[in-house]
């Protein structure tokens, strides 16, 4: 990394016709011209890092529905509007045990 000779300002690597010259924002112009490289090394704090785990995160609510095809009585449940406006919802549940689906009308 360099620094600029008038203000102290880091030099910002440009391109111009002869090639990658380092410039600062007050107007000096390095006269070495060399191969730039920018490099940027973060380091996160084990506080930082996030966790990924592959598992279904349960949204829907639960209930006490017994599941016609293993008998287990929890199952999830959402409702919605198949038929026409004036009739009632459909609701939809799926077992908690062996996700089994079903409707009720």
């Amino acid at each position: 990394m360099m620094f600029c000779a008038k203000c102290g300002s880091v030099l910002i690597p440009t391109r111009d016709k002869k090639g990658v010259v380092l410039k600062c924002n007050c107007g000096y112009n390095s006269r070495a011209r060399k191969n730039v490289m920018i490099k940027e090394e973060v380091k996160l704090k084990r506080e930082d890092i996030i966790e990924v785990v592959d598992k279904k995160i349960e949204t829907l609510p639960k209930t006490k529905e017994e599941c016609p095809k293993c008998g287990h009585n929890t199952a999830y449940f959402w409702t919605l509007q198949t038929r026409a406006s004036d009739e009632a919802e459909t609701r939809f549940f799926e077992c908690v045990k062996c996700k089994h689906r079903w409707r009720a009308y």
